[in-house]
């Protein structure tokens, strides 16, 4: 059976159904359901169909469908709902980070973009705006993503990215919820060139995402992770790698680093018992700052509480911002990075569609040696897109 999808210039053929991972709940990884007859979508006027070849995991999919974004009652199962009632319903698809080529186009979309290969802004956006973005939510949320053979997008925020050197599994590790997330984080803070920042959670999507996006704009990173990771890092341009272990002696291993000048800014996914910490290491000399001190939060891997004497906030001028989203700006500068090269990918590895369960229990067992992104790869594409980089690849 097949269906067509017209637009004012081209009919394109469609398969009726797709293979898709459907979420049918808030729960464990038992609410992954792999189907195989979910109704193919048919683009809207201003969207395209994108035939997807790689979606990048977020650790968010697993917050989102585990229910960890409460925002009252930190005993909540709940996802975050910024413009009101949530729209994360099921079933769901999820998955942000979208790679593919488009297979046809929506009313007022020029049929010339088929067979166009992008990356998809995830972001659903409540306005036009460009500048601010003050109710977040995305594909894969608030509607159904790439973790499935086909996703119907806005045709303004599915970026052509012709790069013949990147991969679509590489280029879909670059996707915009680990990097406009990064620099959001950098924007919000101001941060500016000749700044030491201090990237924490440095091993993972968004904490290499930081690493570059800092040498881009001629900051200087520090990274916190694991030491073993060290030469990784520093070739990916951290200054320094200090190991998040032994919480007594951070703050002087991070002064050491630094050689003794004080952090300007601290990109923090960590949260918990270690922000003291890294605030610590701004305020130890306020006479050698040249700026306020600044903590950009966009994560809590390691606890959503964090105790402070608010106090030393406001006595030492601390800055903290809050980071969800970026902007649509954000998301066209991150893109003419990845076209100029400045961007380079950080992929780990990738898993089948149908495998995804296997790439949950990896990602939350993961060992020492994970660094970058994992990617998801529909059945019907992982000779050409998955395979090269599967972990036994």
């Amino acid at each position: 059976m097949t269906q067509t999808a017209t637009s004012p210039k081209v009919p394109v053929t469609l398969p009726d159904t797709m293979a898709a991972m459907v979420l049918t709940g808030h729960g464990d990884i038992d609410k992954l359901e792999y189907r195989q007859d979910v109704p193919v979508p048919i683009p809207k006027a201003g969207e395209v169909l994108v035939q997807v070849t790689a979606t990048a995991k977020n650790n968010t999919d697993r917050k989102a469908r585990e229910g960890l974004y409460p925002t009252k009652d930190k005993s909540d199962v709940t996802s975050f709902a910024m413009g009101g009632e949530t729209t994360f319903t099921f079933p769901r698809i999820q998955g942000a980070d979208i790679a593919g080529r488009i297979a046809a186009v929506g009313e007022g979309v020029d049929a010339s973009r088929i067979g166009e290969r992008g990356l998809l802004d995830f972001n659903l956006y409540a306005d036009a705006r460009r500048d601010i973005n003050l109710t977040p939510d995305y594909y894969g949320h608030g509607a159904d993503g790439g973790y499935a053979e086909y996703v119907a997008v806005p045709a303004d925020q599915f970026h052509h990215i012709p790069n013949p050197e990147l991969a679509d599994a590489e280029l879909a590790s670059m996707g915009m919820c680990s990097y406009q997330t990064a620099y959001h984080m950098m924007t919000s803070a101001n941060v500016s060139r000749g700044e030491r920042v201090l990237v924490t959670g440095a091993s993972g999507g968004v904490g290499t995402a930081l690493i570059q996006l800092c040498r881009i704009v001629g900051a200087i990173p520090y990274a916190v992770s694991q030491l073993d990771k060290a030469d990784a890092l520093k070739a990916m341009g951290a200054e320094d790698v200090i190991d998040r272990g032994d919480l007594p002696t951070f703050v002087e291993r991070v002064l050491t680093a630094t050689g003794g000048a004080p952090i300007d800014a601290v990109m923090d996914l960590v949260g918990g018992e270690m922000t003291n910490l890294f605030i610590d290491t701004m305020i130890n000399d306020m006479q050698a700052r040249k700026s306020y001190p600044r903590l950009s939060i966009a994560g809590a891997s390691g606890g959503n509480l964090s105790e402070m004497m608010w106090t030393r906030i406001y006595l030492y001028q601390v800055q903290i911002f809050g980071v969800s989203h970026g902007t649509r700006e954000e998301a066209e500068q991150l893109m003419a990075w990845i076209r100029s090269g400045d961007l380079k990918p950080v992929l780990h590895a990738a898993f089948k569609l149908s495998e995804l369960h296997d790439a949950e229990r990896y990602f939350v067992n993961r060992g020492s040696n994970y660094l970058g992104k994992i990617v998801i790869v529909p059945d019907s594409q992982w000779q050409i897109h998955g395979a090269p980089f599967s972990l036994n690849g």
